[in-house]
């Protein structure tokens, strides 16, 4: 009979971790219970990396696992809630309603629109379709929060046509024509907007819930933006420019390409009504996140706090049905956005308990000892950059954000002098540019290597170059820009 190791692995190390305690005593400073639990934890995190059923499925059978045996609290009442409680955190829901207005971009065709426009405009020499490709996965990442559906099923099959037009062909010397730029610079810039905004990469949300509730900080969709402005305006503007003159293509100027994407704009035709409502909607959206909760904004009755961004994402979704950009049928039918709902609203909830049961603060007393007499600011950039390279071990951003986050957190929080909240949006910032390190890091990732314009040896080797560059843009730009004005 043959063995499935995908689905051997995770009860293996749970058992293993299990009958420790058992045997040898509950580690100091650690219930029985709590040990258990981070067995439990472990075991759904291994799974999510080998994924031997779907991720959402893994986080709700631990969930059940967790809830039955009342590891977190031995109230049979309040451990179900607490089981259940991811399912009403407003993050969650955020990231669901911006897959619904992900679905608007692809029905409408305004996603495809807004990139040919740029390539159409850019697009005449090979560096400007680079910012071409950069600006296009802007324009859609506020309202897109898999990069996956921007990146790969947006913005990635336009530009796979574009090689073929000069003779760039996959798994052939004449990919580096101008096919390996273009595939390179389409997912480092996804890298980037996907740290933007927290609507831009669907852990952006479990992130800020794991946050809140182990560092007791609320930040909100104007904090996150203005906090990583200034990394990510620098890494937009240099990413198409580096990989220009790091992975040079040898075709440097391109004026087919506008005439290409022209032909393809004259075949969609003029841009619809529902294109027009799309637009909108989306820039309703955003006033309103930004306006939201801003004190420059007082008004009468509502105050400065007069709607949550999960509640713009509501009336959004509400609008589009009323519009008919979507249906109901459409929504219910979105298997992606359901899945993703699941899939965090478990992994907050577990993520939350291992907070919960005393095991994070346990083992940040641990680690953070090493780190007690380091100055605060040099502890605050090797955790930040520990967090980020330790994605190499990581298939899923999601797992990685579950199992290490709170833990990095927490040592910080022993640390004295660290600044919490500077530290702790670096930490979230840095979600969406580990991406960019392996063939494995993000979900785009796969969809570029898998073209055949990028050698395994390139690949890596430029996930290395470009990881440290992130990484360095992140600690060099964020530590003194948040430290002296952190978002309010």
């Amino acid at each position: 009979m043959k063995v499935n190791l995908k689905v051997l692995a995770p009860l293996l190390l749970w058992a293993v971790l299990a009958v420790y305690p058992y045997i040898f005593g509950a580690p100091a400073g650690l219930t029985t219970s709590a040990w258990l639990y981070f067995a439990l934890f472990a075991a759904v995190i291994l799974g999510l990396i080998l994924e031997p059923i779907p991720a959402a499925a893994i986080g709700l059978i631990g969930v059940a696992v967790a809830t039955t045996m009342r590891y977190v609290n031995a109230n049979v009442s309040t451990s179900i809630s607490w089981g259940l409680s991811g399912f009403a955190d407003t993050t969650v829901w955020l990231i669901f309603g911006a897959f619904v207005f992900s679905m608007g971009y692809n029905k409408t065709g305004l996603g495809r629109r807004i990139a040919l426009v740029l390539v159409k405009l850019l697009g005449k020499n090979t560096l400007g379709l680079g910012y071409a490709i950069s600006l296009a996965d802007l324009a859609l990442a506020p309202g897109t929060p898999s990069n996956t559906a921007r990146s790969g099923g947006t913005v990635f099959p336009v530009i796979r046509n574009i090689p073929a037009l000069y003779g760039s062909e996959p798994n052939s010397p004449t990919a580096r024509k101008i096919g390996a730029y273009i595939m390179w610079t389409a997912l480092a810039a996804t890298c980037v907007t996907s740290s933007m905004f927290i609507t831009a990469l669907a852990p952006n949300a479990a992130a800020l819930t794991i946050v809140k509730n182990t560092a007791k900080l609320d930040i909100n969709w104007v904090q996150w933006f203005t906090g990583f402005l200034p990394i990510g305006v620098v890494l937009l503007l240099l990413v198409p420019a580096l990989v220009y003159f790091l992975y040079p293509p040898e075709i440097k100027a391109s004026k087919e390409i506008p005439e290409w994407a022209g032909k393809e704009l004259a075949k969609m035709g003029p841009m619809t009504r529902q294109e027009f409502i799309m637009i909108g909607l989306v820039v309703l959206a955003i006033f309103l996140w930004i306006t939201g909760s801003n004190e420059l904004f007082n008004l009468p009755y509502f105050g400065t706090n007069f709607i949550n961004a999960t509640t713009v994402v509501l009336v959004g979704i509400a609008l589009m049905l009323v519009t008919n950009i979507v249906t109901w049928d459409e929504i219910i039918s979105n298997k992606g956005a359901w899945n993703v709902l699941v899939w965090f609203a478990t992994l907050v909830t577990l993520a939350n308990g291992l907070n919960m049961v005393g095991f994070v603060a346990w083992f940040a007393k641990l680690a953070a000892a090493p780190l007690a007499g380091m100055d605060p600011m040099v502890a605050m950039g090797l955790l930040v950059a520990l967090f980020f390279f330790i994605h190499y071990f990581f298939a899923s951003l999601s797992a990685h954000t579950a199992a290490v986050l709170p833990v990095m957190l927490a040592v910080g929080m022993q640390i004295k002098g660290i600044p919490l909240l500077p530290f702790a949006l670096l930490l979230v910032y840095a979600l969406g540019l580990m991406g960019i390190i392996s063939p494995y890091a993000t979900g785009p990732s796969p969809i570029y290597y898998g073209s055949g314009y990028i050698s395994r040896g390139d690949f890596w080797k430029l996930g290395l170059i470009f990881g440290v560059i992130f990484v360095v843009a992140l600690i060099g730009i964020g530590v003194p820009y948040l430290t002296a004005f952190p978002p309010k």
